[in-house]
């Protein structure tokens, strides 16, 4: 299942971003979704989410005009790593809705990380170093001194580091580093800063 997440977060919208599309309030997506007109689902966390191909589908339908898609690759990329599915979802829920419209996936371990670096080759990474099989030190190190990833900036959040250990994490590249829980508008606004849109 968790490996499945990153991909499945691409086709499909929160309610915010479904009613930017359509160029119509959130309220009034919530009514056609109530009213059975755009099917959706519920995410773990209780947020509605809806496919993109049946949103359009719909549109059609109503004769309300699909957007031609924007050129993916002036798009930012984020990778959120943390294995808690709830902390991750209203971390890409926020990096999604916010105004630089950022592409954003995310990885449950240090496995999967590893693999998304790879391919999805985020411009930022949000990284949780508490999580049991990751090593930040270690995480932080090969990003930056991999030719190919050493200009992706990172984030690292923990609940539980001291300044000295802080201090450490950027001896070793990472960029900034936030104690936990970090209000999300703070980090929507370090997001844009490290990625030069502010």
């Amino acid at each position: 299942m968790n490996a499945k997440i990153g991909g499945i977060m691409e086709d499909t919208l929160t309610v915010f971003t479904a009613s930017k599309y359509c160029n119509v309030s959130s309220k009034t997506i919530i009514n056609w979704v109530e009213a059975g007109h755009i099917k959706a689902y519920k995410t773990v966390g209780g947020h509605r989410r809806i496919k993109k191909t049946d949103l359009e589908i719909f549109m059609r339908n109503q004769g309300i005009p699909v957007p031609e898609e924007k050129d993916a690759s002036s798009r930012k990329k984020i990778l959120v790593v943390d294995d808690d599915m709830i902390i991750v979802e209203s971390i890409v829920q926020a990096l999604e809705e916010d105004e630089f419209d950022y592409e954003v996936i995310s990885a449950s371990d240090g496995f999967e990380a590893g693999l998304q670096v790879n391919h999805f080759h985020p411009d930022l990474i949000i990284l949780d170093i508490m999580m049991p099989d990751i090593k930040g030190y270690e995480v932080c190190k090969k990003v930056k001194t991999n030719e190919k990833t050493k200009n992706t900036k990172i984030i690292v959040l923990s609940a539980y580091l001291d300044d000295e250990k802080f201090a450490q994490m950027k001896e070793n590249g990472a960029d900034v580093c936030f104690s936990k829980p970090l209000p999300l508008s703070q980090l929507k606004d370090e997001v844009a800063k490290l990625l030069g849109l502010k």
